[in-house]
């Protein structure tokens, strides 16, 4: 049996992880600050063990990963917005956290280093759909740091042999995304606000559209890529995007009731329209059946506030 560590196991994706993780059989360690995962995440289970800890920490990254053969690195500061407003807080996590977790896992002889990329490195895109090859423009620190970070991968797999690959996540949302956080996807805003009986707010016309990728999906791929030798970067989307305004006609459906909106202006910068590729994705991992949005939406519903 493997150990293998979650640097943000007790996240999100993070969580979702470590339960792929433990149900294929493996010991699965999880390195977290608890600045936003949360120990009520994690289930109680023989092969998972807890080590508290920063990225930021280049000795507390060593002890957590010693032991280890494969690691799945999820920690960072995630949000756009707090990325503009504290750029070297940011970066502090996000680009001295990561190569942190690089230089040890080269130190260490770790033979499998999957992590969080971000669709943010595309920035507006020109053409849709994306695939890899789309050119790279990102339009805030957040996106320029996971560039970076694709970019130090790829130099340490030349460098030192260091097997990488990051996946550019999408629209990931479901169970376990604060509602609250400054880094919650509109999903987990809709359905909160939607079970404590409240409108909606849309920013722009609610025709923008996005790749929304349910987090038991994500997690399937972070499974597969940490047993996968293929490197590089992938796009991690369903191939589908859907507007908001369908989004919320499809909430209503499952409610019995249509929601109330309220239209605000679009904020400056926001991206538009959001479309990927899956192509690679599927070619490199394997094909999926991803859960169909409404399923997804319906888990979310039934799944109550974080």
């Amino acid at each position: 049996m493997e150990c293998i560590l979650i640097t943000g196991g007790a996240g999100f994706i993070g969580s979702h992880s470590a339960e792929r993780l433990l149900a294929a059989g493996q010991a699965v360690r999880v390195f977290d600050d608890f600045s936003s995962g949360r120990r009520a995440n994690l289930p109680s289970h023989p092969q998972l063990e807890i080590v508290t800890g920063d990225i930021r920490d280049l000795a507390a990254v060593e002890r957590s990963m010693a032991g280890c053969s494969r690691v799945l690195h999820l920690a960072a500061q995630v949000s756009v917005r707090a990325s503009v407003e504290a750029p070297c807080d940011s970066a502090s996590r996000n680009l001295t956290g990561f190569l942190n977790v690089l230089d040890a896992a080269r130190r260490l002889g770790i033979g499998r280093l999957v992590y969080a990329s971000s669709a943010a490195v595309y920035g507006q895109p020109r053409d849709l759909p994306l695939d890899e090859q789309s050119p790279v423009q990102p339009v805030s620190p957040y996106g320029l740091e996971k560039l970076i970070n694709d970019q130090y991968a790829a130099l340490f797999g030349s460098l030192y042999g260091l097997s990488c690959l990051g996946l550019r996540y999408f629209n990931v949302y479901g169970p376990r995304q604060d509602p609250h956080s400054p880094y919650a996807g509109v999903l987990s805003k809709f359905t909160d606000r939607l079970r404590q009986g409240q409108g909606l707010t849309v920013f722009g016309d609610g025709e923008q559209t996005r790749d929304f990728i349910y987090v038991k999906d994500v997690a399937e791929f972070n499974h597969r890529a940490l047993f996968s030798e293929h490197s590089g970067v992938l796009n991690v989307a369903t191939g589908h995007s859907r507007s908001l305004n369908s989004v919320i006609t499809v909430l209503g459906s499952i409610l019995g009731r249509a929601p109330e909106v309220t239209l605000a202006p679009r904020p400056e910068g926001d991206i538009v329209h959001s479309a990927s590729r899956n192509d690679a994705l599927t070619a490199a991992l394997g094909t999926h059946d991803f859960v169909a949005l409404e399923q997804g939406l319906r888990r979310l519903l039934e799944a109550g506030a974080s």
